[in-house]
């Protein structure tokens, strides 16, 4: 009886061993892909850089050679986060693909271009509308005080702090509905922690925008109607599901 309890534990400890090599070796790939999408976003720095710069209404400086340096590596690292993000979902998705039954294979698949586009929407997003509204407004409180000058270091590193969690939060929704397909989240839950989550987004809205009351505000709607649009998704894949377990119920 030991001998078995001991055999049924290193088993399961070599279950667990593979399961986080498999894991690593994923991670591992995800890298990889990585540094590969950044060694090409570097190589066409240049024309990404004319492309985002076309709107620019001031001139870009570089106060010393290691300025430019910093410029490539935030243009490439912004072009590898890009490029790699659906194919760690993707990673994610053959990790935990065992685990799942046909059907949430075929529905969970289906999230990673969903997920992709997303996060495509939530960078337009920050640069188009965001970028500009907080940007105009600095540009406003040193109109005729203070001679502007801007580093092209500092402004591309603007543009990233704006742009990247924007394209994170918008994959709240997904998240959201993914979760609750899986069973681990329910609307019900999300309702009662609103006004928390409430409290965390506009906490956020404050750390994106100047210190300004109004411009805070509308920086923080955008993350709350995402919230109640992940509730809204929640809801309605949590419905489905009990229509699927109320229809196995009556079989």
């Amino acid at each position: 009886m030991e001998e078995q309890k001991a055999i049924g534990q290193e088993q399961e400890t070599m279950d667990w061993t593979e399961h986080l090599g498999e894991l690593r070796n994923r991670l591992l790939w995800t890298l990889l892909i990585f540094v590969v999408s950044f060694g090409v976003g570097f190589y066409f720095v240049e024309d990404i850089y004319r492309f985002l710069e076309r709107d620019v209404e001031f001139t870009l400086n570089v106060l010393g050679p290691f300025e430019i340096i910093w410029v490539y590596i935030i243009i490439a690292s912004i072009t590898g986060i890009i490029v790699t993000i659906p194919f760690l979902a993707f990673q994610l998705w053959l990790f935990i693909r065992p685990g799942l039954t046909k059907h949430e294979r075929k529905v969970s698949l289906m999230y990673i271009p969903a997920l992709f586009i997303l996060f495509l929407l939530g960078l337009v997003f920050g640069y188009v509308f965001i970028k500009d509204l907080i940007l105009g407004f600095l540009l406003n409180l040193g109109d005729g005080l203070v001679n502007e000058m801007f580093t092209a270091r500092n402004y591309f590193k603007f543009i990233l702090q704006v742009t990247i969690p924007f394209a994170i939060f918008f994959e709240v929704p997904l998240i959201a509905m993914f979760l609750t397909s899986l069973g681990i989240i329910d609307p019900m839950f999300m309702k009662k922690t609103r006004k928390y989550a409430y409290l965390i987004l506009v906490i956020l809205g404050t750390m994106l925008s100047p210190p300004d009351f109004i411009l805070q505000l509308l920086v923080a709607a955008p993350l709350i109607i995402l919230y109640e649009i992940a509730i809204t998704m929640s809801s309605i894949v949590h419905k489905r599901k009990m229509r699927q377990l109320e229809k196995l119920n009556d079989s």
